[in-house]
């Protein structure tokens, strides 16, 4: 009997290789089996939930950075169209600047020749004697008159004969119409003369503004009173500008001493001259023209520096 217990003791102990059994885990009834099959449910819709959140989550953050790039971009883009249309605005005015530049440069045609139609009928062709007898020719240019005279600039080597006695006459002349003038101040330094003709109202030029200044490189043009057409015209570069003489490379013949150096616009800068140094030394083949303004203190009465008119 008691081999017999033995022997179902063995038999009734587990093997240790044996695996555990899940029939403890299972529902043995259906309405268990359903209760699992709904906390499998529950726990999948609840795993799908977190899912879906986090998904959109991470959707969410990606619409946020292409909006963000997008708005970057749109701004970027604004920006460039906005230089691009700046560079061209300023790329668009320097080639303009250029072409005024070059027609100031270049200027002839229609350009020289409305200059001289203007200057003209204010404009003389200045004939007299120097010291030995001989020829002395130049230019000279109306700066004002009144209802009886009118009074003209010119350069006082032209006409320095005529401060001594027994002096010369002088005449001025524009195609055949003829005057005589007589001298009415000088002044050697600056070579200056005024001279005045017995007719009245006779047109004066305009004299440039002092605002804006000239510059250095501003184109200038020479007319001189004697040419077929009522005069010529010459044209050079400022290559200086001070209170003493506006310095330039325009040709300056002897017909032109004496005579307007104008702007583009017409107006008298300054009195041409071949004689004027106020550097002291030979001017050679550049010259100084005398500033119309350093008239008033030397041959003509300018209140308060009033243009002549």
């Amino acid at each position: 009997m008691a081999r017999d217990d033995g022997a179902g003791a063995a038999a009734s102990a587990p093997s240790g290789g044996a695996r555990p059994s899940l029939r403890g885990l299972v529902p043995r009834t259906a309405l268990g089996l359903a209760g699992l099959l709904f906390a499998m449910s529950v726990a999948s819709a609840l795993t799908g939930a977190v899912l879906y959140a986090y998904y959109a989550y991470r959707l969410g953050q990606t619409e946020d950075r292409v909006d963000e790039f997008a708005a970057r971009f749109e701004g970027a883009v604004d920006e460039a169209v906005e230089r691009i249309e700046t560079e061209r605005d300023t790329a668009v005015g320097a080639v303009q600047g250029q072409l005024d530049e070059l027609q100031r440069f270049a200027a002839s045609g229609e350009t020289l020749s409305g200059l001289l139609e203007a200057a003209a009928p204010s404009v003389w062709f200045v004939s007299t004697l120097d010291e030995a007898g001989q020829p002395s020719v130049g230019s000279a240019f109306v700066v004002f008159s009144d209802s009886e005279q009118s009074f003209l600039l010119t350069s006082y080597t032209t006409v320095r004969a005529a401060t001594q006695q027994p002096a010369p006459e002088i005449t001025v002349r524009k195609g055949d119409d003829v005057l005589a003038v007589s001298l009415t101040t000088w002044n050697p330094a600056t070579d200056l003369a005024l001279l005045t003709a017995d007719r009245p109202s006779l047109p004066a030029l305009r004299w440039a503004p002092t605002d804006p200044p000239l510059r250095v490189g501003d184109r200038v043009f020479a007319v001189s009173g004697l040419g077929a057409s009522g005069g010529a015209i010459s044209q050079g570069f400022v290559a200086d500008v001070s209170a003493n003489g506006i310095q330039h490379d325009a040709p300056i013949g002897a017909a032109f001493q004496g005579g307007p150096i104008l702007t583009s616009n017409g107006e008298v800068l300054a009195v041409a001259s071949r004689a004027y140094a106020p550097l002291g030394f030979d001017p050679q083949a550049v010259f100084f023209g005398v500033p119309i303004r350093a008239a008033c203190a030397e041959v003509l009465r300018c209140p308060d520096d009033a243009q002549p008119g």
